[in-house]
């Protein structure tokens, strides 16, 4: 029963936690970027003009995000800088599309925001590409 209530924790139990979390909200979000980029031109049509860039620059950069980052996230490979775009992207759709309704239609938004940003700051764990490349 003690050890429910601990606060510490081995170092494998991180480990998998991050590799947990890294597969599941990268994973998870690949599925939206992957229909935004086979339906481009739909997305385009539907993107917001964010600051002025375009529909079409706009929908690049999400699929950019949700794609190719997320890609790079489950792989473990280059995993904080890869949080970065998702996070702006995330706060973008929470605050900008949703209107900060955290509650309601953003709260997808805001689950992939808290995900992303927790794996910014501890990184991936040892189970990535991440830890190979820093031997």
């Amino acid at each position: 029963m003690r050890k429910f209530f601990s606060v510490s924790y081995p170092q494998g139990a991180f480990d998998f936690a991050m590799l947990l979390l890294r597969i599941a909200a990268g994973g998870l979000m690949v599925k939206h970027g992957y229909d935004k980029f086979i339906n481009f031109s739909d997305t385009a049509s539907h993107m917001m003009n964010f600051m002025g860039i375009g529909q079409k620059a706009c929908a690049v950069l999400v699929i950019f995000a949700e794609f190719f980052c997320s890609i790079l996230v489950i792989a473990g490979l280059f995993t904080r800088l890869a949080c970065i775009p998702l996070i702006i992207t995330m706060a973008v759709a929470l605050f900008m599309a949703h209107k900060g309704d955290f509650f309601g239609d953003g709260q997808v938004a805001a689950l992939f925001l808290v995900a992303f940003t927790v794996l910014l700051f501890t990184g991936p764990g040892r189970a990535s590409a991440d830890k190979l490349i820093s031997k």
